[in-house]
């Protein structure tokens, strides 16, 4: 299928290894033009070799203002953006009393304000091409909240409200923004857990740990032509983890 890839202009955020990577690489293998987004500039630029992507900008999105200028930057060196995928690691755990308001302003910057600041800065030229796409890459907590998880099931649940209202003010220009949810996947974070296959099957009906491919393949046929009437959704990658109604 000819997911209408070809020539985009991708910036993927998180993508120095797990899920992150797997998206880069998927709209790769589908003719994007791709920046990649981490931390650290010594393993981004391995990974940019490692997978042809057009170049790398190294920010931490913990900080006030990253999410900014990366997208400012990607956008720069590629001379625009049609696809921006947001995606930064989970937060430390903690119940409700152990959370400091330190870990809450951090958290919520990462998780939230990171968001709020790419998307601002790479909206008004998207609305202008009348194109874009906006993915979140979140996790299941965002629809049933994970114990021990507290800053991450209140935040990422609020993301959801988020991308509606985006996706009902800017669907007219050609604009989707939805949310993917992994569930149990099999990144390197959750492999030094060493789960029994037994614990395994416990926690996931499918009986097995997602790919990271799994999602990042869905993410190319939402940020492709193919996604163009799919927008303000949440759409779980989880095996059948999730219980309630969609």
């Amino acid at each position: 299928m000819n997911l209408g890839l070809k020539g985009k202009k991708a910036l993927v955020m998180g993508a120095s290894q797990g899920i992150g990577k797997a998206v880069a690489e998927s709209l790769i293998a589908e003719g994007a033009e791709v920046i990649i987004n981490s931390r650290t500039e010594g393993t981004l630029k391995d990974v940019c070799d490692e997978i042809g992507a057009k170049g790398y900008v190294a920010a931490d999105l913990s900080k006030v203002g990253e999410g900014k200028r990366v997208t400012e930057q990607a956008s720069s060196m590629l001379g625009g953006l049609d696809i921006l995928v947001t995606n930064t690691g989970g937060p430390a755990k903690g119940t409700f009393s152990e959370v400091s308001n330190e870990q809450w302003q951090t958290d919520f910057q990462s998780l939230w304000m990171s968001v709020v600041e790419s998307w601002n800065a790479a909206l008004p030229k998207m609305k202008e091409n009348k194109y874009g796409r906006l993915l979140l890459v979140t996790s299941i907590a965002a629809k049933e909240p994970l114990a021990g998880l507290t800053t991450s099931n209140g935040l990422r649940a609020g993301l959801s409200g988020l991308a509606k209202s985006v996706s009902d003010e800017y669907a007219a220009y050609g604009i989707t923004a939805n949310l993917l949810l992994p569930g149990y996947t099999a990144t390197d974070r959750l492999k030094n857990l060493n789960l029994s296959e037994d614990k395994i099957k416990e926690m996931v009906p499918a009986g097995r740990l997602g790919e990271p491919k799994e999602l990042a393949d869905m993410a190319a046929f939402l940020a492709g032509e193919t996604g163009s009437y799919i927008t303000g959704q949440s759409i779980a990658i989880d095996g059948g983890v999730l219980r309630g109604h969609a």
